[in-house]
């Protein structure tokens, strides 16, 4: 069940994630949220559950069992509802400031009590922008200030985020990044060994299968040239610590106001995804963002999952989720309870901007 990570892994204090790693722009495609749904959302650090309010649901049920994480998805909604876009941006780090305690301070009093609680005792998660504050930005931050330089100067990095043509991008990898000094120091950095001690946690890869750093070398591949590096706010914040081009979509101006707006449809519960239905939470389920929670379970344990889920969800329903070195896929687990919708995953994934999973699966709930 979901709780199996947590008897490996910490999921009581840690802040892992300080931005959503999954391309919200899929995930809204996917699922395909119609006006009046009842959504729930792995919570992670909010920014895709912030990003469903933008399809009009009645409910998003932001969900997670570590409480670092719902205190990052906190102190979002009190941005939201208390500063303007671009004050939002300098909080969250996606812009250069030097006032981000003074905006936090505005903040503070929108805050629920444990979440408070938890930024006040890390200013310095505030003063490095929000956004930085998780321990698998932190690895990113290593990447980008210690070990990239050794391979590539900043005027290439930035060369790099340059719109081009496929036929350019091709070019500049083959020709200006793809060394074999990027791909040495890649494989180093990017190692099983030093991602799970570094980035996410040893326990997450109990069920991974082949090389983590030769799947990832592909996938950087496909996000150079495959796609507009331009446009990848994901790909920016690895290489830069900011989002100098591109942002993601919970984030872009557009968005702003719809999201504040519906702030209210919004709930967060510190619980197991399969405790919703017995604790009264929701009795019905139109839509669900798994993330990536089947990486770390057996697949006995997520066929129970799923189980229990599925009994909330009505027919027609849509589940979204990622595998990034483990494959699950829940309509294989369950095929008579779910469809698998092959194309529309597959189309889907080779647009998927959070270049590094293997996969990202849609299923339909079958009644």
């Amino acid at each position: 069940m979901r709780s199996e990570a947590a008897v490996h892994a910490d999921f009581t204090s840690i802040l892992r994630y300080a931005q959503c790693w999954e391309d919200a722009d899929i995930l809204l495609d996917g699922l395909a949220v119609q006006p009046g749904d009842v959504c729930v959302s792995i919570a992670s650090a909010g920014d895709n559950s912030l990003s469903l309010l933008t399809r009009d649901p009645t409910r998003v049920i932001a969900v997670d069992l570590n409480p670092a994480q719902l205190a990052a998805l906190d102190l979002r909604v009190a941005a939201y509802r208390t500063l303007t876009h671009a004050e939002l941006l300098e909080l969250m780090g996606s812009r250069p400031s030097d006032r981000r305690m003074a905006l936090y301070a505005r903040c503070r009093s929108a805050l629920g009590a444990s979440a408070r609680t938890l930024w006040d005792a890390h200013p310095e998660r505030v003063t490095h922008g929000i956004g930085a504050a998780g321990k698998f930005e932190n690895y990113f931050r290593l990447f980008r200030t210690w070990a990239l330089p050794l391979v590539h100067g900043r005027r290439t990095v930035l060369a790099l985020m340059q719109p081009r043509s496929r036929v350019e991008r091709q070019a500049f990898y083959d020709g200006q990044w793809n060394t074999v000094r990027w791909r040495l120091l890649f494989r180093a950095f990017f190692s099983e060994f030093l991602l799970g001690r570094l980035g996410r946690d040893p326990s997450f890869f109990r069920y991974v299968e082949g090389s983590v750093a030769e799947h990832l070398l592909g996938r950087v591949r496909h996000a150079l040239v495959e796609l507009d590096p331009s446009e990848n706010p994901y790909l920016h914040w690895i290489l830069t610590g900011e989002h100098p081009h591109a942002l993601p979509h919970a984030l872009r101006p557009e968005h702003f106001d719809v999201i504040r707006e519906r702030l209210d449809r919004l709930e967060l519960h510190q619980r197991p995804l399969e405790e919703l239905r017995a604790a009264g939470v929701v009795d019905r389920l139109d839509r669900a963002n798994l993330s990536n929670i089947f990486e770390y379970m057996s697949s006995e344990n997520t066929a129970v999952l799923l189980g229990q889920l599925l009994d909330s969800m009505r027919p027609g329903g849509r589940i979204a989720y990622w595998n990034m070195m483990v494959p699950r896929r829940g309509a294989a687990l369950l095929p008579h309870r779910l469809r698998p919708l092959a194309a529309l995953s597959r189309e889907l994934f080779l647009r998927d901007k959070t270049f590094f999973y293997r996969d990202f699966v849609v299923d339909e709930v079958l009644a």
